[in-house]
């Protein structure tokens, strides 16, 4: 739900389209073009706003808001982007000794320490990230402050209560965050619909 790639727009309170910036900056231009409310776009891993400018086409658009393409070493079609980093001499030398050379190293030792990164650590990120879209969306509904406690205290019930009457769209999304929240936090018990929304 909250990987790093994934934006969630609203109008209000009515959501307009989540996904990847590909999936949902058309369908936010469409709206802005058709004189559609003001929009507030998301990035779901940290629950902060993000700003596009949606002046000419969708392509334009498109190649405004996605990481500009760098000349030179690297492999941009396949998503490698070349960028300067510090190490000191011992780390390149043992970097020079392992199999595939030094970027395939670096490659590797980034994806296992993203592996071993704590379920807790990555789950306290999404409920961060739920509490801040929340604030900003719904800050001043009815029990706002008290569901920010209950998101915190891992209390799904009493979180499910307080948003019952809250806007269809905004209740879902701020649910599915603490979903996955829960989800990292107790990756064993494999329950299902903890925290889902509910009428």
């Amino acid at each position: 739900m909250a990987d790093e790639d994934r934006y969630t727009a609203f109008a209000g309170a009515r959501r307009i389209a989540s996904g990847a910036l590909r999936e949902v900056l058309p369908a936010l231009k469409a709206h802005h073009d058709a004189g559609g409310a003001p929009a507030l776009v998301f990035h779901d891993a940290s629950g902060k706003q993000v700003d596009f400018d949606l002046r000419g086409t969708v392509a334009e658009v498109l190649a405004r808001a996605e990481p500009p393409r760098r000349a030179g070493p690297g492999r941009p079609r396949l998503g490698v982007v070349s960028r300067e980093i510090s190490l000191l001499p011992r780390h390149w030398e043992w970097l020079e000794r392992q199999p595939g050379g030094i970027s395939a190293a670096l490659r590797r030792l980034v994806d296992e320490a993203r592996r071993r990164e704590p379920d807790r650590a990555r789950a306290r990120r999404v409920r961060e990230a739920a509490d801040r879209f929340m604030w900003a969306i719904a800050g001043d509904l009815p029990g706002a402050e008290e569901a920010s406690r209950a998101l915190y205290a891992r209390d799904g019930q009493r979180l499910r209560t307080l948003v019952r009457a809250w806007p269809r769209d905004v209740r879902a999304h701020l649910l599915a965050l603490a979903e996955e929240a829960e989800r990292l936090e107790r990756p064993a018990q494999g329950e299902d619909g903890a925290w889902t929304a509910r009428s």
